[in-house]
């Protein structure tokens, strides 16, 4: 593993890999790429998905160079929304790649949302898979709906079904983003995955660090891609500010804990 550090102390990774137009070409095999905070890139035999993609005007000062301008992405065959929070849901980036953007997936709410901005999107029901061609994709519960302890949120009802994680199954092994969440006994039942987008955000609206050394723990197998760390440059700030390197102490097999550098390519191995 390889990170580097902040000035303020704050760990992030080692550098940028630039992300060129092969990254979105016909493959043989599924990768897997971070694009920074919660941001992913899949591609899964020339299937291309984004996950909570921000390339674009994040309100918060960041740590890390983006791997790829928005506007050079050359197509995606679906794009997944997690939930309606800034560093997961950007208008300026959906609107740089929406010419090359097929289809739009979101939990209830979000969809509404995205659909009224112009961006036509299937609602996302927890538990009920969709298929994006070969790809089934089952919406995973989560429990992130902090707003509904905050007093200038209370003009609606936030409902744990409007913020989910994604079980994806691809032809080359199964991919699972819990995404941001206070740690379910849901989540400890799962069949055990081949690769978790791994956030070990030590906050209570996240998945707390004991919450996410059990959840690695109770999939000892698991490759783990660690996410929603070193972007953001917030030192002081739990959401942001996780280090990697302390998981090698706590987690089972801790050479599959991956801090990848932004924009490094993972590749799912096909099983023999």
């Amino acid at each position: 593993m390889k990170i580097s550090f902040s000035k303020n102390g704050q760990a992030m990774p080692f550098t940028t890999e630039a992300i060129d137009q092969t990254a979105f070409e016909q493959l043989n095999h599924t990768e897997i790429r971070w694009l920074g905070n919660a941001s992913i890139l899949i591609n899964s035999r020339g299937r291309v998905i984004l996950i909570d993609p921000l390339l674009d005007g994040f309100d918060m000062p960041l740590l890390i160079d983006m791997p790829i301008n928005s506007k050079d992405i050359p197509r995606a065959d679906a794009l997944l929304i997690s939930h309606i929070d800034g560093d997961h849901l950007n208008f300026e980036t959906l609107e740089n790649i929406k010419h090359v953007t097929k289809a739009y997936y979101a939990p209830p709410y979000v969809s509404d949302v995205m659909t009224e901005k112009g961006y036509p999107t299937q609602t996302c029901l927890l538990n009920e898979p969709f298929s994006i061609e070969d790809i089934k994709v089952t919406p995973t519960p989560t429990k992130h709906n902090w707003q509904s302890e905050l007093e200038k949120y209370n003009y609606r009802e936030w409902k744990e079904e409007e913020y989910v994680g994604y079980w994806m199954e691809t032809p080359d092994g199964t991919i699972w983003l819990p995404s941001d969440s206070r740690l379910l006994s849901e989540h400890l039942t799962m069949p055990e995955p081949d690769v978790i987008l791994f956030d070990f955000s030590d906050n209570d609206w996240h998945i707390t660090y004991d919450g996410a050394v059990k959840l690695a723990n109770t999939y000892p197998n698991s490759e783990l891609i660690c996410i929603h760390w070193g972007s953001v440059d917030a030192a002081d700030w739990t959401p942001f500010n996780g280090n990697p390197e302390r998981l090698l102490k706590d987690v089972v097999n801790p050479e599959r804990v991956h801090a990848l550098n932004v924009g490094q390519a993972f590749v799912l191995k096909e099983e023999a």
